[in-house]
């Protein structure tokens, strides 16, 4: 399914395939993925671990392993200068790289992996500015410290001299997010921000994206397995299996009226506010089949209870209502 263009993208994905090789093995880790994300909104990517998300993000941002490569497919980001495909750019080449940081960036799971132990946390989005912008180190120090005040980040001023193990996990999170945010992108991709944090510092975070988002009219990819934070957080959604989106549309229509089966059951996992503790929860059946032994035909008929013989073959994309879509061949079931 080819995503449908309008004025406001900012990312628009055309199926994109990428191969991930181990030991000369092939393993397909995103299949025909389409879609787009506008200027102000934010795109969720769903789905249980493996299923795709974080490779989907790193083939956007040309961060791939040495052993891996986009096949086919477009990735067409609308920046400041004209309309690029990340998809043909090199890796490491000059246009790449100027466009990582100041025109789309990313949160990654763990912060404290991703700052550099043994510089302080200010000096670490100072150079993250003055890569990227031409000021003195004084006005970058001041941009730093007020994004850090931003971010919810209390005494700033102190903060910004401290190392990143003097920070919390929920302090050292804002701190990414403020050093992705450092250089005004117009794309955020959040693979799992708040993977390591409770559940109320997660909840600060997930409104601080959403604010930060709407105020810049920043597009934002917000990579996730719980439903929950799709429902809070995103304008639309994705759901991935096994390297392919089997549902994509509005969040309110894909949560109010879920088709995919694999949809529905991530759905019905997820607890329902005010039913106590003795509700039924049901979880997704089976697991995920080994990505070098595939299934024939669609991937969760070995997990799905509606599976006919015909789910043998690859289902079709079929539209189920305005842009909401299903990768599965139920509806050609007879009733």
């Amino acid at each position: 399914m080819s995503a449908p263009v309008t004025d406001d993208v900012v990312l628009r994905v055309n199926g994109l395939s990428t191969t991930f090789y181990q030991a000369g093995r092939p393993n397909p880790a995103v299949i025909d993925v389409s879609f787009q994300v506008h200027a102000g909104q934010t795109l969720g990517l769903v789905g249980e671990s493996g299923c795709g998300k974080s490779a989907t993000a790193a083939s956007i941002m040309q961060l791939l392993p040495p052993l891996a490569r986009i096949d086919r497919g477009e990735v067409i980001y609308h920046s400041a200068d004209g309309v690029v495909d990340i998809a043909t750019l090199r890796r490491d080449g000059k246009r790449m790289r100027s466009l990582r940081g100041p025109e789309i960036a990313m949160i990654f799971q763990d912060p404290m992996v991703s700052l550099n132990p043994v510089y302080t946390v200010g000096w670490q989005i100072v150079e993250m500015i003055r890569l990227h912008k031409k000021v003195s180190r004084s006005a970058a120090r001041q941009s730093a410290v007020s994004l850090l005040g931003q971010m919810g980040i209390p005494d700033p001023e102190r903060r910004f001299d401290e190392y990143p193990h003097q920070f919390s996990g929920g302090m050292r999170q804002r701190a990414m997010i403020a050093m992705a945010l450092a250089c005004e992108p117009r794309l955020l991709v959040a693979d799992e921000p708040t993977t390591a944090l409770d559940v109320t510092i997660q909840a600060q975070i997930f409104e601080l994206l959403k604010q930060q988002s709407v105020e810049r009219s920043m597009a934002t990819i917000l990579i996730t397995h719980d439903m929950g934070v799709v429902a809070e957080l995103t304008d639309r959604v994705a759901v991935m299996y096994m390297g392919r989106i089997v549902e994509y549309g509005r969040t309110q229509d894909i949560l109010d009226d879920p088709q995919h089966p694999y949809t529905r059951a991530l759905i019905a996992a997820i607890p329902q506010l005010g039913r106590g503790k003795d509700q039924q929860l049901v979880a997704v059946g089976g697991s995920t089949p080994d990505p070098y032994h595939r299934p024939p035909g669609c991937q969760f008929a070995p997990r799905c209870p509606l599976a006919r013989d015909v789910c043998d073959t690859i289902p079709p994309m079929v539209e189920v209502g305005e842009g909401h879509a299903m990768h599965c061949w139920r509806l050609s079931f007879d009733d």
